[in-house]
Parts: C-alpha cells; structure tokens; sequence
C-alpha cells in the first residue's frame, strides 16, 4: 500500500524505529549459542577513548558456541579483556595472548524461560511505541480535518490508512518477538 499522507509516512517511520529498536535490543539477549551481536554494547577504552569492539576486532564464530575476537591491533588484547569483563555478559573471556575466545554456556531451561519473558515484555513495549506513533497521527489527521485541509470521508480513509500501518506494524513486532523466542527456547 502506497501512503502518500505526509503525517502517515511520519507515524509509519516512527513505527519502523520501534522495530529497530527492538531488533537492536533482542539482539543483544544471549540465547545459548554464539551471535556476535551480543558484543555490540561492549565498549573498550582505546587510547583514552570508549570504543565499539567490533571496530577494533573482527568478531568470528568458528564453533557453535564459540565467539572469537581477534584485535586488529595486538596491544589492545588487554584492554578488550577488562571490558569484556567489566560487561554484563557474565562470560569470562580467555586471552591465548593473540586471540581471546568466548565461550557461551548452554542456558538452563529456567533461564530461557526467563529470557523468553523478558522478550515478551520489550516487545510490548515496541507495541505501545506503535500505539503511540498511530495515536500522533490521529491527532494530526483530526487537527488537519479541524483546519479544513480534510473532508469527513478524507479523514476516515485517512484513519483506516493508519489503522492498516499500525496493524502491519503490531504484526512485524510480534514476528521479531516469535523468532527471538523461537531462538532462545530452541537454544
């Protein structure tokens, strides 16, 4: 479906943050087995300055269970260490001296549960970012209709646009939310 209401297209770009957003911050839940993106947080002081990780090493999974960080500058291997464990991953990084390798524990069966609430409950928090977004464009629809700029008829079809942007929205959350339990309980 094509919008071409400037005040959907704006509630439907803040519905696609939510859901990157989203993708972003479940990406960063350990789910028993190895996915780089866990490191993304990590930050390692680098010649004095806080430092993405994954600018300073090439993060590669050579095992199921195994992240491997090789440093593209060898003097920074300790530095790195102290900020993984400094993290709240609650892992202990093993430093051979040129490489430092990761080892991601098998997750209880209590832990994913655990885990798959916490998903749950950042997935309605993306919804209710949804249902905000669609409620600024009601708003701006109705205050558009009130200024004369819409018919009665305009602002209805204008409303079911919404509705159909925020349903597609709701619909896209609940399927990063189903895969990232899927994830987490297949382990």
């Amino acid at each position: 479906m094509k919008i071409t209401n400037p005040i959907i297209q704006d509630g439907q770009a803040q519905m696609l943050k939510a859901q990157d957003a989203l993708s972003h911050e479940l990406g960063g839940i350990r789910a028993g087995r190895a996915n780089a993106s866990i490191l993304n947080r990590v930050m390692v002081e680098y010649y004095g300055a806080p430092t993405p990780l994954n600018q300073i090493a090439q993060i590669s999974i050579p095992e199921a269970r195994v992240l491997l960080i090789t440093p593209y500058d060898k003097s920074s291997l300790d530095d790195i260490e102290h900020a993984l464990l400094a993290s709240d991953l609650g892992l202990n990084p093993v430093n051979d001296g040129t490489v430092i390798r990761l080892v991601i524990p098998q997750l209880t069966e209590e832990r994913r549960k655990e885990l798959a609430k916490e998903v749950k409950a950042i997935g309605e928090k993306a919804k209710g970012s949804v249902r905000h977004a669609r409620r600024d464009i009601r708003e701006g629809l109705k205050k558009s209709q009130k200024n004369g700029e819409l018919s009665e008829d305009e602002l209805h079809d204008l409303e079911d646009q919404a509705q159909q942007v925020t349903d597609e929205a709701i619909k896209k959350v609940d399927q990063i939310v189903a895969d990232k339990e899927q994830e987490i309980l297949e382990g």
